[in-house]
């Protein structure tokens, strides 16, 4: 079977090593290039086969920004996973114009990476960009809710909510099934995953936009005095992404 390549963009040797050694032996996926400088970048597209890019923000030469800014003026069709140290207004506004695929925040789980990669190159067109729309207002949601992007329980937070929205059968499961599932992805355990979660509900509850809060669980949920539950959260956000709510995305 063909192996689907891949081209890792980042001036850390150090990670780019780590990822060689990794996908080294992989079935599915090869790592056939790593570049350190962004300039070198669109002619190599221009002349290789790639389905994926592993593309950092932040690269001497030419950054991330400016790449993406090239790929889309060459027309080059390639598969981008943002490999970024932060994710703040600005960096989503850039991941939503030029419709990349997937972020992931350092320091990264190259399992997590990898399943990442596979499961974009694995599935249809039309589901990546329904995915790559739902994912992008998650994240401005969460954004929007005061859940820093730094912290491990957006991450989480983020996962359980598209595992959610794209499979309904994890609702009478969270702990049984959904948070064995995150854990899976990011090389951690289902009870870190229940805490870090919880610590992201909490900072979101004392920062967070009054009005989108009040939209999401103000029929239900005491507001000044409890917070929602981890369930809760999980799955009222996930039900306002699948009806479309409008009204919380500002």
């Amino acid at each position: 079977m063909k192996k689907f390549k891949a081209l890792v963009v980042d001036d850390n040797k150090e990670f780019t090593n780590s990822v060689l050694e990794h996908f080294k032996n992989n079935d599915v996926l090869e790592v056939t290039k790593v570049i350190h400088n962004g300039t070198e970048v669109i002619n190599y597209l221009k002349n290789n086969e790639i389905d994926i890019i592993f593309l950092d923000f932040l690269m001497p030469g030419m950054d991330g920004v400016a790449i993406l800014e090239a790929i889309k003026k060459e027309n080059i069709k390639k598969k981008v996973i943002i490999l970024s140290s932060f994710l703040e207004e600005y960096a989503l506004k850039i991941i939503k114009k030029y419709h990349v695929d997937y972020y992931m925040l350092k320091p990264i789980s190259l399992n997590s990476l990898e399943q990442r990669a596979i499961d974009l190159l694995s599935s249809s067109n039309t589901q990546n960009e329904i995915s790559d729309e739902i994912e992008i207002k998650t994240s401005e949601l969460l954004h929007n809710l005061g859940i820093p992007s730094q912290i491990k329980g957006y991450q989480y937070l983020r996962e359980g909510i598209l595992l959610l929205y794209q499979n309904n059968d994890f609702i009478g499961g969270i702990t049984r099934n959904l948070y064995p599932e995150i854990a899976r992805r990011h090389d951690t355990t289902a009870s870190r995953v229940e805490r870090a979660i919880r610590h992201a509900i909490e900072v979101s509850w004392n920062r967070g936009d009054y009005n989108i809060m009040n939209k999401l669980f103000g029929h239900s949920i005491d507001f000044d005095r409890a917070k929602p539950t981890n369930s809760e959260f999980l799955v009222t956000i996930s039900d306002a992404l699948r009806l479309g709510n409008k009204s919380i995305f500002v």
